[in-house]
């Protein structure tokens, strides 16, 4: 077998590293129930992390949808002043709960009008599909600048390097894990929106007449576990794609 050249090699470790971080959050939780001193680093990069996906991506995620939205045709977000990436507009206290405890939450819905699509089924997919692709856009910029750190990192000590893996671990994980999470095509998610454009009228009056008992099966699924082996693999191959994304032109051009 062939040797990988040490630059490739070094920023082809971006996977390797993020699965340590990811995989030390997961003992760092086992830890906390379980009574055993923790790493405190870890535990304040966790916590950063999540205030920056709550205060600042989350907000974008959903200016996504209202500028898109906008876009095409509608411009009830920006009249009812939800176009914007202030996070007082759009938090949502038990959705921001929720990626503290869970890793997936979500932020107050910008409001949209399909009547001021020319298109609505079709507008109101492109305006869904707009958040999800926002948090992989993060989740990018995350992977590059953990690339572009990774430049320097024979001149930062090791406990440094250590907390900026955890933060852009999690940070990278939890953006991948709202992307995934909110285009599972169940009402009231991004992904319901994008399947009912394919449903007929009546197959999707039906869909979203019964939307609370589904998202209450949604939830139990969830909590009963049933939906983690597949929600997984789809993380790890769109974590895999950003990755590869990320690293592809470091590779490229040698840096």
């Amino acid at each position: 077998m062939g040797t990988i050249p040490a630059k490739k090699q070094k920023y082809s470790n971006t996977a390797a590293v993020l699965r340590k971080a990811v995989k030390m959050l997961y003992q760092v939780i086992r830890s906390i129930f379980n009574g055993v001193p923790i790493n405190m680093i870890s535990v304040l990069m966790q916590i950063l992390a999540v205030l920056v996906i709550i205060f600042c991506v989350l907000p974008i995620h959903e200016y996504a949808h209202g500028w898109m939205a906008k876009k095409l045709g509608d411009n009830t977000a920006a009249y009812q002043g939800r176009l914007t990436i202030n996070p007082l507009a759009s938090i949502d206290p038990l959705g921001a709960l929720a990626i503290l405890l869970f890793g997936f939450g979500w932020a107050k819905p910008v409001p949209v009008d399909t009547r001021n699509f020319k298109n609505p089924k079709r507008d109101m997919a492109i305006t869904a599909l707009a958040g999800p692709v926002s948090n992989i856009l993060a989740a990018l910029l995350g992977a590059i600048l953990l690339n572009v750190i990774f430049l320097f990192q024979g001149s930062i000590p090791q406990s440094i390097q250590f907390g900026v893996a955890v933060f852009f671990g999690y940070y990278i994980n939890i953006n991948v894990m709202l992307a995934v999470f909110n285009l599972i095509p169940l009402p009231p998610l991004d992904g319901s929106r994008v399947l009912a454009a394919f449903l007929s009228d009546r197959a999707m009056y039906r869909y979203y007449q019964n939307q609370r008992m589904i998202m209450l099966a949604l939830f139990a699924l969830l909590f009963l576990g049933f939906l983690n082996e597949p929600l997984y693999l789809m993380q790890s191959w769109v974590r895999s794609g950003i990755i590869w994304l990320a690293d592809l032109p470091f590779v490229l051009f040698g840096v």
